[in-house]
């Protein structure tokens, strides 16, 4: 796997980027679309996720020529991607949806179905996606995309403190649901 460039180098290039530099937008976009699709993709549905991350790099486009470089270019997109989400959370919400499909979960234990490997992270998926959103978004930030706890606060303006609280509530909330989940049932040998 590729290493992923420094911070500083992402601000360099979110500077030049904003002085006009095509090569430098496509630079911080290289650097930074996995980690905006992998932020919005927990922060929404997962459905419309790269349209989300679309989303988030028109709005950091056409403000690029305004970034000052004050926080790091990575932490000031992921607040952009931390409102689009947000947005479109709103919106989908005065549109709730409903449908008639019964729970894949109540299927499964119905059936006798066991849950492998791949299951498992999709419930994982689940579980953090069930999260009290100010606790998804912390925990996202820090234990997935690896952001300190100081940038994560930046990009939800707030302290410090109040996300390494989160992280510790999103990590206790997780361990609770792993218990009370169904796990899945071992294959005889």
């Amino acid at each position: 796997m590729a290493e992923r460039p420094d911070d500083e180098r992402i601000t360099a290039w979110a500077l030049a980027a904003g002085r006009g530099d095509r090569d430098a937008l496509a630079a911080f976009v290289r650097a930074t679309q996995r980690d905006v699709l992998r932020f919005v993709t927990h922060l929404a549905d997962p459905g419309h996720a790269e349209d989300l991350a679309q989303e988030t790099y028109l709005r950091a486009v056409g403000a690029l020529p305004r970034f000052e470089g004050a926080s790091s270019a990575r932490t000031w997109l992921l607040s952009i991607a931390r409102r689009a989400a947000a947005d479109a959370v709103r919106t989908a919400a005065r549109r709730p949806r409903t449908s008639a499909v019964e729970d894949w979960d109540v299927v499964a234990a119905r059936s006798g179905v066991v849950r492998g490997a791949a299951d498992e992270a999709v419930l994982l998926g689940e579980l953090v996606g069930a999260l009290d959103p100010d606790r998804r978004e912390a925990f996202v930030l820090t234990q997935v995309l690896d952001l300190s706890y100081a940038d994560t606060a930046r990009v939800c303006g707030c302290p410090v403190g109040t996300i390494r609280s989160r992280v510790a509530r999103a990590r206790e909330d997780l361990v609770a649901a792993l218990d009370g989940a169904p796990r899945a049932r071992r294959r005889e040998a």
